[in-house]
């Protein structure tokens, strides 16, 4: 007979010994959040991961719980019985709710799960607020990276403070989560119903659950699209060397450059590119019409692949090639290869400088 080996069972055991014994006697439910802190900061940081459909339940989650659970960790450590358990003398009733919960002294100085769950959510909703708002005070301001690091922050300090209460409790006193218990009994529920009646409706809302977290994940991993456009805008450099809409050139010297900042932002719900088409016109104006009676191209300007939601900006030199009052200098924005004979009637969008154009 085979002899069974040990040799991977030893050597796992070794590796675990390797952890700091802080980590290990981490109890289990401060153990998920940092595991759910971490996993959501390398989807956020990671470029493979932050493609993933995984971003969107991990930052729900620790935007919307682990804070404030590790807060109410941190100033709860101990355990807790329901209202109903504590106030009623029935022994049987006590032992129930102390199984529950994981309490097994029967003092309500804590909260009980439902409780923490509840408060976990409702702290987390002010929590980050909070600390988005005291960033907007500070040179990093609200974006995504100073936003992530800061909550990440505060829930492992947090964590970290829960931790050390918790140890300082005597073992029977402190919280747990008990999952054992809830997974027993969830099994005696689902495959030891006392009737058919109950097994039915213990398998129909199995189903229902199932089915709303589908939806609810379908809906944030695949959000309906909104409204799809494009923007086109002409920009300049103030005295400040800051971008504004304002002060473009209208004076201009035949063959002398002067410069704008183009700009395109895609909101198509999918990666393009793009192509400028810049001319110089000669209209004239009868009435609400404007009719072209010379159009000259000066430039074409060619976008790199701009994803969903993104800008591309750059800087472009108007050098005008004759001269003429009320010119018009046009940029026509196009999504596929121009046309031969580029218009603002087959433009996608367009944009337009009137100047002056003179001879010195």
């Amino acid at each position: 007979m085979k002899c069974p080996d040990v040799s991977d069972g030893r050597q796992s055991s070794e590796l675990w010994l390797l952890v700091p014994a802080q980590l290990r006697q981490l109890p289990a439910d401060l153990a998920a959040v940092l595991i759910l802190v971490v996993a959501t900061c390398l989807s956020v940081l990671v470029p493979v991961l932050n493609e993933t459909p995984l971003r969107a339940p991990l930052g729900l989650a620790f935007v919307l719980f682990l804070p404030g659970y590790a807060f109410i960790a941190a100033l709860f450590p101990e355990s807790g019985m329901p209202p109903t358990a504590t106030e009623s003398g029935d022994d049987d009733e006590r032992d129930t709710a102390e199984e529950m919960t994981g309490s097994t002294t029967g003092d309500d100085r804590g909260i009980d799960g439902i409780e923490r769950v509840a408060l976990s959510f409702g702290l987390s909703i002010a929590i980050v607020p909070l600390i988005g708002l005291i960033l907007n005070f500070t040179p990093w301001g609200i974006r995504l990276i100073p936003v992530l690091l800061s909550v990440a922050g505060f829930t492992l300090i947090a964590t970290a403070i829960a931790t050390l209460r918790r140890r300082s409790l005597p073992a029977d006193e402190r919280f747990r989560v008990p999952y054992r218990q809830w997974l027993a009994a969830g099994q005696e529920e689902l495959f030891d119903p006392e009737t058919r009646l109950d097994g039915a409706l213990n398998v129909l809302l199995v189903a229902s659950i199932l089915l709303a977290v589908g939806a609810v994940g379908y809906a944030v991993v695949v959000p309906p699209a909104g409204e799809q456009f494009t923007e086109l805008y002409l920009l300049t450099e103030d005295d400040e060397n800051e971008l504004v809409a304002a002060e473009y050139p209208t004076e201009f010297v035949r063959g002398e450059a002067q410069p704008v900042v183009v700009g395109v932002g895609n909101h198509e719900n999918e990666q393009l590119s793009y192509t400028v088409v810049v001319q110089l016109q000669s209209v004239e104006t009868s009435g609400n019409e404007t009719i072209v009676r010379e159009r000259t191209e000066l430039d074409r300007l060619s976008s790199p692949p701009i994803v969903d939601n993104e800008t591309w900006q750059t800087t472009h030199n108007i050098v005008p090639t004759r001269t003429g009052e009320r010119l018009r200098v046009q940029y026509l924005l196009y999504t596929e290869p121009p046309p031969a004979e580029p218009t603002r009637e087959n433009a996608h969008r367009s944009v337009h400088l009137w100047i002056n154009v003179t001879e010195s």
